[in-house]
């Protein structure tokens, strides 16, 4: 039997976080379950297994959302929300949920050699992009990898935590790239995610 007005929000590993602590702060019956974020390093799962998880709780709630934008999927996730009812957060990634989707398009018309990282990405620099690259074994492939870009852009959620700073900074070192700190805080997903809460949820 489904929870009265409770909201299951099937999240990226990677917004899992701070969409749990915005709906803390916002009141809202919402419960946050992740998926692991290492799938975007194989986007082609990731409709998969958010119909899976999908079909697992629906029986739990009275609305699923979902907490990915496309995400690479190039429309199946699109798909999975038609064929069941569901709704997903707006944009082509995460990307455009933190910084807006307009300044992403400038940032990438700009200097198309641009890598973006999110708090998450640099947290887990090591683990997500270093260690899935093979980089801490090979580390001579660096260039092969980042050669091609020419920055990297860091979307601050907490542009002020100052060990959050350090490890952006090394991570743009580790790619041989000069770091742009933009601070967005979460504001862009705690908007995209209002859209998707129901008012009752609040």
């Amino acid at each position: 039997m489904a929870e009265v007005g409770r909201v299951a929000l099937i999240a990226c590993g990677a917004l899992a976080q701070p969409a749990a602590a915005i709906a803390e702060r916002r009141g809202w019956a919402m419960d946050v379950h992740p998926l692991p974020p290492l799938l975007h390093n194989q986007p082609k799962r990731i409709s998969g297994e958010v119909r899976a998880l999908a079909e697992v709780l629906r029986p739990r709630y009275a609305k699923i959302v979902i907490g990915y934008a496309d995400c690479g999927t190039y429309g199946a996730l699109d798909e999975v929300c038609a064929d069941l009812g569901l709704e997903r957060l707006p944009g082509l990634h995460c990307y455009d949920v933190f910084g807006g989707a307009s300044r992403l398009e400038r940032f990438f018309a700009d200097q198309p050699g641009t890598y973006v990282l999110t708090d998450f990405l640099v947290r887990s620099f090591a683990r997500t992009v270093e260690r899935e690259l093979g980089l801490d074994r090979y580390p001579e492939l660096r260039d092969d990898y980042f050669g091609a870009y020419t920055r990297a852009v860091w979307l601050a959620q907490e542009p002020g935590d100052d060990e959050l700073v350090q490890l952006a900074r090394a991570a743009a070192d580790r790619m041989g790239l000069p770091l742009t700190v933009v601070p967005t805080g979460d504001r862009g997903l705690e908007t995209a995610l209002e859209s998707l809460v129901p008012i009752q949820a609040g």
